[in-house]
């Protein structure tokens, strides 16, 4: 099955304490169904102090599972569905099916 959502991707958070929040995937983990999205789902992490690290308490993204996320619609920023189309150059590409719009070039 083709990705639907990649890196670099804007998605919407649709459930959970950050619901309705965006962001840009920062990591996909296809094995795992989850991704990292920036600034979303932060949680603090308290360090123990390391030859190259200060001690300290740390903000740092948690994965959200795949389903959680929408992409965002590239005309409007809503949440959107994805399809995928081939073009008449032959090129596989993903399309917001709110919209219409291309999501890749």
């Amino acid at each position: 099955m083709a990705a639907k959502i990649k890196k670099g991707d804007k998605v919407v958070i649709l459930t959970g304490r950050d619901k309705g929040k965006t962001g840009e995937v920062l990591q996909v983990m296809p094995k795992e169904t989850r991704a990292l999205v920036r600034g979303v789902n932060l949680v603090k992490r308290h360090t123990k102090q390391s030859a190259t690290q200060e001690a300290g308490i740390f903000s740092k993204e948690a994965p959200l599972h795949l389903s959680n996320l929408a992409i965002a619609d590239p005309k409007d920023g809503q949440p959107s569905r994805v399809g995928f189309k081939i073009l008449e150059d032959g090129r596989k590409v993903r399309f917001a099916k709110r919209s219409g719009d291309l999501i890749d070039g």
